[in-house]
């Protein structure tokens, strides 16, 4: 499934709905906007309905769409967009007017006949349900989705024949394989062929790991459980789960069904109608592309289609987790706690989505509440190692490291024999203890994580970083980065250690080489883009280094870090002192150390690091460098018009084809090399040809 990925193209009609919701996740402006745009006009209620949108009020939006209709019903275009923003917000049985009335509209009819076929599944008409799904697909992705569906109606009028059938004919690309074969499996089991469905899902449980996510994987397995234990079959069902867990893919419910099948409960296998097994492609294909993040298109885009699987199996909790998570990805916390609320108590995801409540009511800052209540679900269960992770979590989110390191103390106890699957714990400890700058009892805990799970990046991010910040254990400090960075190459926070970790011993060019792929890597991170310009200073690549400063200004860097990039900016960097780095030989090697902050946390983004402050004395500008006479059959620069929202780097991008190629801008315009931010609307710029 990994595969899958790259080889995924949003339709057309998924991107238009995309397109009206995608400024929702990224639009930072005041809600209350929506309440001052005046009604009492077509055009009014247009806009408030779009101005919602960007706030990510959809219930405003349904609402001013709605009203926009009263003055022209007939509206085509405002029919399309509440279709559209009914269905991002869940509701379905309010869009099934709209969607009929959309049948027959070019632009609209895939996304129509696919509301109708859904309600057809609900309502058991299946042959209904195949008929709304002739559709030509757009996609790969849409041909998977609807012909799976496609199957389960077959299915649903006793077809099975041909409902295999369809299933088998998705061959191509070999991407549609783990899910083909996984929605065999669930048909087999669902129609009774046990030794069919035992040979597939076993087919599966051995050789698909390595081509899903964890959380794809684990779903499988649980159909695979809950199958064996349907057919009495408990110590089968046993086996599989601990071998699972064994491999540490004890994914939430996994832990759960083990203990239940331990007590002899006999579990329902998991698909019991069609709906739900129409349901399971939805949700499998959401929790494949969500386990790669992605930005806001794709997290609406999982959105929509966590909605269509939940109004096919209203009570799934599996689905009702992926969409609070994806609410948590839009950074919408209370929208994430009214689905982790909609999780019964006797749900194998009941504490996972009793944890998830506290740490969104941390997000919301309600610090007091998260404590609270994590506090009650860890006494609900004391030898619960994630209660105590969860709440550690908060407590290192208010800086209250003591707490933190206390309770990680009593998770400890709680332990006993330390297993692989309690790293965590030693390593969150050793995060709170290296805060409180005891490091003495902080390194013992980082050993400890990587003797129970060797080679996680994290720890050997963190403590190898650590090491070379306190100039000790350097060349083995270094060793411990870069194998992290071998685990995670991808990994731009990682990256960015390694570049710092070089910064800080003195080593400016390998410094830079890995800070700017770490910034290739995650673009949008202040701080990752903070230390690049830090780079370019100490190689004296001064002008980038400014204009690197500049763009942190235009990436919310937080209070500290804005403060610390604007002096840096007015008055670069001071003179490093050199300081005395003990080699592996013993003997001192002179470097020097602009600073002393603790590695980057990889779970997030890091937090700044205290970069030495400017000296008072401002160092000598830069001579500008004289504009290269040119000859008299040399092209002469364009003049381009700055326009409102532009910087250099987008010019540079929209105009010469390449970011990057702001700096032969700033050569044609050097009174910018100071300030590359200082263009305003309306400012003449140099163009090269």
């Amino acid at each position: 499934m990994r595969r899958m990925k790259a080889g995924i193209r949003i339709s057309a009609s998924v991107a238009a709905i995309l397109a009206l919701s995608i400024g929702m996740a990224s639009a930072k402006e005041d809600a209350k906007v929506t309440e001052i745009v005046p009604v009492h006009s077509f055009s009014g209620a247009y806009l408030a309905a779009r101005v919602a949108e960007t706030d990510n009020d959809l219930d405003a939006a349904v609402s001013y769409y709605k009203r926009a209709l009263t003055f022209d019903a007939e509206n085509l275009m405002l029919q399309r967009r509440l279709l559209r923003a009914l269905i991002a917000q869940g509701s379905l049985e309010e869009a099934l007017p709209y969607a009929n009335n959309l049948v027959k509209d070019e632009e609209a009819s895939r996304l129509a006949r696919l509301v109708l076929a859904i309600d057809s599944f609900r309502r058991q008409d299946f042959s209904g349900a195949e008929k709304w799904l002739e559709v030509a697909p757009e996609s790969d992705l849409d041909r998977l989705i609807t012909e799976t569906m496609v199957a389960w109606s077959k299915i649903g009028q006793k077809d099975i024949a041909g409902g295999l059938k369809v299933l088998d004919s998705l061959s191509k690309p070999e991407w549609f394989t783990p899910f083909r074969d996984y929605q065999r499996a669930i048909v087999f089991a669902y129609d009774k062929q046990d030794d069919e469905a035992e040979k597939a899902f076993e087919k599966l449980f051995s050789g698909a790991q390595n081509a899903m996510s964890a959380e794809t994987f684990a779903r499988l397995v649980e159909a695979y459980a809950t199958f064996l234990s349907s057919r009495g079959e408990n110590e089968q069902a046993l086996e599989v789960l601990n071998k699972t867990i064994d491999a540490g893919l004890g994914i939430s419910p996994l832990p759960v069904l083990k203990d239940r099948i331990a007590k002899g409960e006999k579990l329902d296998f998991i698909i019991d109608t069609p709906a739900a097994g129409a349901a399971e492609v939805l949700l499998a294909v959401a929790t494949e592309l969500a386990s790669g993040g992605g930005d806001a298109f794709v997290q609406l885009y999982l959105h929509l289609y966590l909605h269509y699987g939940l109004a096919l199996q209203p009570h799934s909790d599996p689905l009702l987790i992926q969409l609070a998570r994806v609410s948590e990805r839009l950074e919408q916390p209370e929208k994430a706690i009214e689905y982790y609320e909609r999780i019964g108590s006797g749900s194998p995801w009941a504490r996972f989505a009793e944890f998830q409540i506290g740490l969104n009511l941390a997000d919301l800052e309600r610090n007091d509440e998260a404590v609270e209540h994590l506090k009650g679900v860890l006494a609900e269960d004391p030898s619960d190692i994630r209660a105590y992770l969860a709440l550690g979590r908060v407590y290192s989110a208010q800086q209250d490291f003591k707490s933190a390191a206390a309770l990680y103390d009593q998770a400890v106890e709680a332990i006993g024999e330390p297993q692989p699957q309690h790293w965590n714990i030693y390593y969150q400890r050793g995060i709170a203890y290296e805060r409180l700058k005891q490091w003495p009892k902080a390194e013992p805990n980082f050993k400890q994580a990587l003797d129970l799970y060797p080679d996680h990046p994290q720890v050997l991010n963190y403590l190898g970083y650590s090491w070379i910040d306190m100039n000790m254990n350097l060349d083995e400090g270094m060793k411990l980065i870069r194998r992290a960075v071998e685990l995670r190459p991808s990994d731009g926070y990682i990256v960015d250690s390694l570049g710092w970790a070089h910064y800080k011993m003195g080593e400016y060019e390998q410094a830079v080489e890995n800070l700017e792929r770490a910034v290739s890597l995650q673009p949008e991170d202040p701080v990752l883009n903070d230390h690049l310009g830090d780079g370019y200073w100490r190689t004296g690549r001064k002008l980038e280094a400014i204009y690197q400063w500049s763009h942190v200004l235009d990436l919310d860097p937080d209070d500290d870090l804005k403060k610390s990039v604007e002096e840096k900016i007015e008055k670069g960097l001071p003179e490093p002192e050199p300081k005395k780095f003990a080699n592996a030989a013993g003997t001192a090697a002179p470097v020097v150390n602009d600073s002393s902050d603790s590695p980057a946390e990889t779970q997030k983004k890091p937090e700044p690091k205290d970069e030495a402050q400017p000296t008072e004395e401002k160092p000598a500008p830069a001579t500008p460098e004289t504009e290269p006479t040119q000859a008299e059959s040399a092209p002469q620069p364009a003049v381009y018009t700055v326009k409102a929202g532009q910087t250099l780097w987008s010019i540079a991008a929209e105009r010469l084809g390449n970011g990057e190629r702001f700096r032969e801008i700033l050569e044609l315009n050097p009174e910018l090399r100071r300030n590359p931010n200082a263009i305003r609307p309306g400012y003449q710029l140099r163009l090269p040809e």
